[in-house]
């Protein structure tokens, strides 16, 4: 089916092995191209990823007041220049994860605020410390989680690549439903408020613009994408995704590599 561009009123990309390419970067020249025509037909062009609302923004520097962002998978969401959702984990919840992390000190742990994130000195490394700063532009030490002031909308606990599965059941069987895990792969899990993903993020700008779902398209690679991708109209996995994703998609385009999403864009809003 041919997707009139006229039609579709919201295109959603996930960032990590999705939009941008493995070295982080991403063709500058033709994305203006593209997102000029998608206003032209008035498609809004929304970030949806695990990654924190400023380093998402930081990508975009000459656009971002423009387009609207689902951050923190669904934890953050941001219309142009309004907040109109952010999760608040309880303390209780908060208290249960600082635990079993103390309890599992090979889980290494970022709680993400919306003011900032954070790394607990004496539990992680300088060298994890600026290796997630590449994701979390806003990035804080603190001596002790549990001192933290800030509105805490997820953790972000590394676990080795191996062990990914087992502490995902872990945190499923420990958290009893408070918080739930999701990974998108290689070690990294999120842990989220229930029902907090990033198709919900999506729904809530939906219903804000007075849209549908049939009218949204996502581009996605990771388990942390499944959601959004059953909920648009039509969902891209990406040709670098696992099996698992390109089964709930209704497309594979190219990798991310081989800019796969502005392959599909240039496809979806050709030059009139």
């Amino acid at each position: 089916m041919n997707m009139n561009p006229h039609n579709i009123k919201l295109v959603a990309v996930d960032m990590d092995g999705t939009f941008a390419r493995s070295d982080y970067t991403y063709d500058i020249h033709r994305f203006n191209a593209i997102f000029s025509r998608m206003k032209e037909v008035g498609c809004a062009f929304v970030v949806a990823s695990g990654n924190q609302y400023y380093q998402l923004r930081s990508l975009f520097p000459d656009h971002h007041n423009e387009m609207s962002f689902v951050a923190e998978n669904g934890a953050l969401v941001k219309d142009k220049d309004t907040f109109i959702f952010s999760a608040d984990i309880p303390k209780e919840s908060i208290q249960s994860v600082l635990e079993l992390c103390k309890n599992n000190p090979e889980i290494q742990n970022v709680m993400c605020g919306r003011n900032s994130a954070y790394c607990e000195r004496g539990t992680v490394s300088k060298e994890f410390f600026e290796l997630t700063n590449i994701y979390y532009h806003k990035l804080t030490w603190v001596d002790d989680f549990s001192q933290v002031e800030d509105q805490i909308l997820k953790f972000a606990p590394t676990v080795p690549v191996e062990k990914t599965e087992y502490y995902c059941d872990l945190f499923r069987e420990k958290l009893a439903g408070s918080l739930v895990p999701t990974s998108s792969g290689h070690g990294s899990v999120d842990l989220i408020v229930p029902g907090c993903h990033k198709a919900a993020g999506l729904e809530k700008l939906v219903q804000r613009w007075g849209i549908t779902p049939e009218q949204c398209v996502a581009f996605g690679d990771g388990g942390n994408d499944l959601e959004m991708l059953a909920y648009c109209g039509r969902g891209y996995a990406m040709d670098n995704a696992p099996d698992a994703v390109k089964a709930v998609a209704d497309e594979v385009c190219p990798s991310n590599d081989q800019d796969g999403v502005l392959v599909t864009l240039d496809r979806l809003f050709p030059l009139m």
